[in-house]
């Protein structure tokens, strides 16, 4: 089936027999045109079914009013509630969202990234992934004139405008839940420390640790655990520890912990009164494990809603800033069975 042929404006002024200036002029309403010429313009383009090119139009102005962004995964609830918070906003504002997935390749994310700069987007948001190792792909964003705003994963050395979270002080505040819960023994699995969400998390942890004078277990520390079949790994290692630890902070996401709690299960080991268990993200299902699982809110949507309202700002702005934005959303701990002694 042949694909039909797209009507533009030089159709209108051929059957009208009128220039393709006066037809874009009665279809913009911008310039003179006559009312009779206009509205048998506006006629004929009904007729003949003509689309207006927005894109066109808008890259004759300067703009697409379109923003991308570019995720390490659609599928997981963050980041799709990331991406609902900045369409709010921008649908708003009358701007389209690319939306893109890196798959956590860094080869992938360049691909994403070098497409939506050829696509002449006026924004570029992203999440780096967990195999980037370095950075030119943004900086080339930057280079194009094209504003960047880094969220959640962010790298620390490019002066762009950032939304994160306050990671150290959520990790913190998760383990020290834990500590007066009675646990002693806590497990922490992290994520790739080049990320620094990771890293934060971490110092948070450790910072836990010594505030209440407990010992950092060096065996306790699990790296790159950060999804349920790396969890579940984890954490049969962990409990054949000749000193098994009686907690485990799953830093790195809500699904490592889960890989925590089927093990904790096949083990018949109770949670929590022998295991106390904590994830991070507060992904849906953590309300509805048996016993739920304790988690920490990042506040996606609103992040979202702050990524999409500092692109406004700064665009509203008659100077440049001098330092580019950070806003940093505290994150919330979420108290459920899974650490309730």
């Amino acid at each position: 089936m042949n694909r039909k042929k797209r009507v533009t404006i030089y159709d209108i002024a051929q059957k009208l027999n009128v220039t393709a200036s006066t037809v874009s002029r009665a279809l913009s309403s911008n310039g003179y045109v006559n009312e009779a010429t206009k509205q048998l313009v506006l006629k004929t383009a009904t007729e003949l079914n003509y689309k207006r090119n927005t894109l066109a139009s808008n890259l004759r102005m300067g703009q697409t009013k379109t923003i991308g962004v570019v995720v390490p995964r659609i599928n997981q609830n963050f980041f799709a509630n990331v991406i609902a918070g900045i369409e709010d906003i921008t649908y708003q504002r009358g701007y389209n969202l690319i939306i893109c997935q890196s798959d956590e390749q860094h080869d992938k994310e360049v691909k994403c990234v070098t497409t939506l700069i050829n696509q002449r987007v006026d924004c570029i948001v992203i999440s780096v992934s967990a195999d980037s190792y370095n950075y030119d792909h943004l900086q080339n964003v930057i280079d194009q004139g094209i504003q960047l705003i880094q969220f959640d994963r962010v790298a620390d050395d490019l002066e762009t405008l950032k939304v994160i979270n306050d990671n150290e002080q959520a990790a913190f505040e998760a383990i020290s839940h834990l500590i007066e819960q009675g646990y002693r023994q806590i497990a922490l699995l992290e994520g790739p420390q080049n990320l620094n969400i990771f890293r934060q998390r971490k110092t948070g942890y450790l910072r836990a640790l010594q505030k209440f004078n407990i010992p950092v277990n060096k065996a306790f520390i699990v790296e790159n655990a950060w999804t349920k079949e790396l969890g579940a790994e984890a954490t049969r290692k962990l409990l054949r520890l000749a000193v098994a630890p009686d907690a485990i902070f799953a830093s790195t996401s809500d699904f490592s912990a889960l890989g925590v709690l089927e093990v904790a299960n096949d083990l018949h080991i109770k949670v929590p009164s022998q295991l106390g268990i904590c994830g991070y993200s507060n992904e849906a299902f953590t309300a509805i494990t048996s016993p739920s699982i304790t988690t920490i809110d990042q506040f996606s949507v609103d992040m979202g809603k702050a990524v999409a309202n500092l692109y406004f700002d700064e665009l509203e702005q008659t100077m440049a800033s001098v330092v580019p934005k950070t806003i940093s959303i505290k994150p919330e701990l979420i108290i459920r069975g899974s650490t309730l002694k």
